[in-house]
């Protein structure tokens, strides 16, 4: 099963610039040197935001998590990315209450 409406997920600029690709982001350098790897870089932000907006509309449902905040999904596995290799990660997305657009959480490698 896929995510709601997830041809109009959305992935905030920030979430890339300031956390998966940040050299400085205490918890982010580290999702940086996974990400780098496969030739996603800040300098390209359309090809690394369009790669977590495909995969919220490629990939099956894997767990879903009701909060007080919404409706919150994970999803799992092959991304494309820059240099082919394509290797598994997790993507969370959620979906607020009273919202319809799945909105991107976070990114991590997969097993």
């Amino acid at each position: 099963m896929k995510i709601p409406n997830n041809d109009q997920s959305f992935v905030a600029d920030r979430k890339i610039t300031e956390y998966l690709l940040s050299d400085t982001h205490e918890i982010g350098k580290h999702k940086a040197d996974f990400f780098k790897r496969f030739g996603f870089k800040i300098s390209d932000l359309h090809t690394f935001k369009s790669a977590l907006m495909q995969h919220s509309i490629d990939r099956d449902i894997e767990k879903t998590n009701n909060s007080d905040h919404g409706v919150r999904y994970e999803l799992k596995c092959e991304i494309k990315t820059p240099d082919e290799r394509n290797p598994c990660v997790v993507t969370v997305w959620i979906v607020e209450k009273g919202q319809e657009d799945p909105r991107f959480i976070t990114a991590y490698p997969g097993k």
